[in-house]
């Protein structure tokens, strides 16, 4: 038996601020995932990072499961640090694969409390695009699909511990980001790239004052003089991404776009993305 799930990373998120003193944050996936691979190879060998196992730990001890007779591997397209859901996605991915490994259904709610138990998570296991509780885990709105926009993503430098950022940050963050009623307007159907992007940009400028990107402002420019419906970033990360209509070449952004910003704005060109419809699949052998 072999079993292959995977979970979409993100770039950041399409926006992050408070909705009734509430924390949310509104997910970005993205077509490069993390993969959590379970093989009954008589193993029983665990290759995965710290929490990923705190992942596999706390979702037999929910299903009530108390061995676990398999190998599982975790692997990953997502660098670590960069605000990309890595950490969401790769448990994410485990906890469906050990569910259903063990021959157990398990719903978004329960992935998202479980992911959340370990840490401030991203809701890249939601199908669809959702708002989330990234504290709690509490799903509270589902957007459904909206414009597979183009991504033009980049790297301000560095590595962002989520954990420390969010204890450091938090208090800052809920003076002074965005209010959900400051952004629902712009995501209501019908969806379109500009309305998409106008949502992102506002969040990622409220969110200088939280944490600046001093690139920011002269990407947003930059990114309009090539079609840019806009900006996003990840709150807790280094990543931002250009946002651009969903007919965009996305070869087009890696031979000229990112290039050419990386090098004007000092910044590392990490490719171009699709914004995709979150969830999970799984793959059997």
């Amino acid at each position: 038996m072999e079993l292959i799930v995977r979970v979409p990373g993100s770039c950041g998120e399409l926006a992050q601020g408070y909705a009734n003193g509430e924390p949310f944050l509104i997910t970005c996936p993205i077509d490069r995932c993390a993969e959590a691979v379970v093989k009954d190879d008589g193993l029983r060998c665990i290759a995965a990072g710290e929490k990923s196992r705190a992942a596999l730990a706390k979702t037999l001890q929910y299903l009530g499961v108390s061995q676990f007779p398999f190998s599982l591997y975790v692997t990953s397209e997502l660098p670590a640090g960069k605000g990309m859901a890595s950490s969401s996605a790769d448990i994410g991915a485990v906890v469906v694969a050990a569910a259903t490994a063990c021959g157990r259904s398990i719903t978004e709610q329960e992935i998202a409390s479980i992911a959340a138990s370990i840490e401030p998570t991203d809701g890249v296991f939601c199908r669809g695009i959702v708002a989330i509780n990234y504290q709690t885990g509490n799903i509270l709105h589902s957007f459904g699909v909206m414009p597979a926009l183009a991504i033009a993503m980049f790297d301000l430098g560095g590595t962002v511990d989520t954990l420390a950022f969010h204890e450091q940050y938090d208090e800052a963050a809920r003076m002074y980001s965005i209010d959900a009623e400051q952004i629902l307007p712009l995501l209501t159907p019908p969806y379109t790239a500009e309305k998409l992007g106008a949502a992102a940009t506002h969040s990622a400028l409220a969110h200088q004052r939280v944490v600046c990107k001093p690139q920011l402002p002269a990407l947003l420019e930059l990114g309009k003089a090539f079609g840019a419906v806009g900006v996003n970033i990840g709150h807790s990360g280094t990543v931002c991404g250009l946002l651009f209509p969903e007919h965009c070449s996305l070869q087009w952004l890696d031979d000229c776009v990112g290039p050419y910003a990386a090098e004007r704005l000092a910044m590392t060109y990490m490719g171009a993305a699709v914004l995709s419809g979150g969830g999970w699949t799984i793959e059997r052998r």
